[in-house]
């Protein structure tokens, strides 16, 4: 009899784990899966009208803004500004650890174009990368968490004033938001100044940073809208619009230091980079903020997290063999960015440290 209650027991728990995913759940993923295919060709649009810019112009890599004036550049800045509004509503339906990680599918799409449109080479092992990404998104998402079910704007600024643990004596979101604005300003005015032309890590790491904020907000104004549009109104709290400003204001930063990232660094390490910062720590604010992993089994969390290993592993072999071409070895040959015969530009060959003067 005992036996029989467990077999029940566990066949009916194994039924909860996999019970399949939610209506909100499906419309986030397909919100999703249309903003890495937007955000992902626009990588190559605005890398394509920074170059133009760059030819006529100071380039946005040493602090020009020729590229505001370039159309190409809008194209791109509109294709990216599409992606950007499904990746908004898809926070509202599902939660960030589903959303956030199919990025990674930009990636894909960005090397893919790059390789075409860009001469920028896609070994085959960056392939295999592309389809490592692939498993990891679909892991992710068979084993992301239900949306959690919020009433009101108030009870989303109430998760991010409250203790996570209850020995913690200070709201965690308040002081990981703190950490972050404080890391930011550091590198911006300290090391930016210093290392940005040489060192990719610290206008990826602005933007990242920030980005993890700006997910928070915006998930806040996806749920006060879908709220709204069903009746409960939810623009009359002050809190919608604090989450408002500070989406503006963490937009605005993440797109001027991703188009100098852009413009200084090769498209291929730009990408990947950025996609694994960004979603760590998205991850990392969305597990402090809203507490996912409450709501899952410690099996799904490690799957979750194979499933984000999986995806690291495969932008790493893209990054690893962005120079490498297939066929028999030849002498390896870097030439300067901007010497192409077409356009003024070269055939992109950025290492993540620039070398200031050829070594003979």
């Amino acid at each position: 009899m005992a036996s029989e209650l467990v077999g029940v027991s566990s066949t009916q728990s194994w039924k909860d784990m996999y019970r399949g995913m939610s209506s909100d759940n499906i419309k986030g993923l397909v919100l999703a899966l249309s903003s890495s295919i937007f955000i992902g060709a626009s990588f190559i649009v605005k890398k394509k009208g920074l170059k133009k810019a760059g030819a006529s112009g100071v380039r946005a890599g040493v602090g020009g803004y020729s590229y505001l004036f370039e159309p190409l550049w809008w194209v791109g800045m509109a294709t990216m500004i599409v992606g950007e509004v499904a990746n908004f509503a898809a926070y509202a339906f599902a939660p960030a650890i589903l959303v956030t990680p199919l990025g990674a599918l930009s990636i894909i799409i960005s090397a893919v174009l790059a390789h075409i449109i860009l001469r920028e080479r896609l070994h085959t092992f960056g392939i295999l990368g592309c389809a490592l990404c692939v498993v990891g998104s679909i892991t992710i998402v068979l084993h992301a968490p239900q949306e959690r079910q919020i009433e009101s704007v108030t009870e989303v600024w109430d998760l991010a004033t409250e203790p996570v643990w209850d020995l913690a004596t200070e709201p965690a979101f308040l002081f990981y938001a703190a950490l972050v604005i404080t890391t930011s300003l550091v590198l911006i005015f300290h090391y930016l100044p210093q290392y940005g032309q040489t060192h990719i890590m610290f206008y990826i790491g602005v933007c990242s940073l920030v980005g993890s904020l700006s997910v928070m907000s915006v998930k806040a104004i996806g749920i006060a809208l879908k709220l709204t549009l069903s009746g409960m109104n939810q623009l009359i709290y002050p809190q919608t619009w604090a989450f408002t400003m500070i989406v503006i204001v963490c937009i605005i930063t993440q797109m001027n230091y991703l188009n100098k990232a852009l413009d200084t660094f090769n498209t291929a390490v730009v990408s990947p980079i950025y996609y694994v910062m960004f979603t760590s720590l998205t991850i990392l604010a969305s597990v402090i903020m809203f507490k996912d992993w409450d709501r899952q089994n410690p099996t799904q969390i490690v799957t979750e997290l194979c499933g984000f290993v999986t995806i690291l592993s495969g932008t790493f072999l893209l990054h690893k063999t962005k120079d490498m071409v297939d066929g028999p070895p030849t002498l390896p040959v870097r030439l300067p960015k901007h010497t192409d015969d077409e356009d003024g530009f070269g055939q992109e060959g950025i290492p993540l440290k620039r070398q200031d003067s050829l070594r003979s």
